[in-house]
């Protein structure tokens, strides 16, 4: 398993480019062109998951199966408290300030420049804050096997959940009981056992 650190992320530094999720997703068709890895299964989470949504399209020889987890395919798909910051504070959706305090404290310990976690976090936002999404065209072009994944009270409306899954060819879909956007990843007893499955 590679666990990949997208720009900006982890023990990767980020570099005087916009967060733009093609130029991502060409960070990790290279980095599978250094390891000698023709295809991969691919899963992403969040941004992540939207740079594999991007990898698919654009990189569709190198994916075997796609898992999208937490993942808009429109600027519409998220529930208005999480794109209105008026409402964050009120909103039961949103990382709380443990969790905020886990990402900064993560961030210090393991990026190479700690100081520019606040500089990062704002130019993540803002690719997020711009996301234009995909087409239900380029959706229904994905020719590898997806697994859709989301929290039943996540960032992403479960109506747009459902309409993804009608427009990606063969798509299945999952949705994490009692899970917020922050919650999914961390419910490793539902998850491992749905991509045990899926990849076998």
């Amino acid at each position: 398993m590679i666990a990949t650190e997208l720009q900006g992320h982890g023990r990767t530094a980020d570099i005087d480019r916009d967060i733009e999720l093609g130029s991502l997703a060409g960070d990790v068709a290279a980095l599978l062109d250094h390891l000698g890895i023709e295809r991969a299964d691919v899963l992403g989470f969040s941004l992540g998951g939207g740079v594999a949504l991007q990898l698919a399209l654009d990189h569709p020889e190198r994916v075997n199966r796609l898992i999208l987890a937490s993942v808009s395919c429109a600027a519409d798909g998220m529930h208005e408290e999480i794109t209105d910051p008026a409402r964050h504070a009120t909103s039961t959706r949103m990382p709380t300030a443990e969790d905020f305090q886990q990402m900064r404290d993560a961030y210090a310990r393991l990026a190479p420049d700690p100081d520019h976690f606040d500089a990062f976090a704002a130019k993540a936002q803002l690719a997020v804050g711009s996301l234009k999404g995909w087409t239900a065209e380029e959706l229904g072009g994905i020719a590898a096997p997806t697994l859709l994944v989301f929290g039943d009270h996540d960032f992403i409306r479960l109506e747009h959940a459902v309409e993804m899954h009608g427009l990606i060819p063969g798509a299945q879909l999952a949705v994490l009981p009692g899970a917020t956007h922050m919650a999914v990843m961390r419910r490793a007893d539902l998850i491992v056992p749905l991509l045990r499955d899926f990849l076998s």
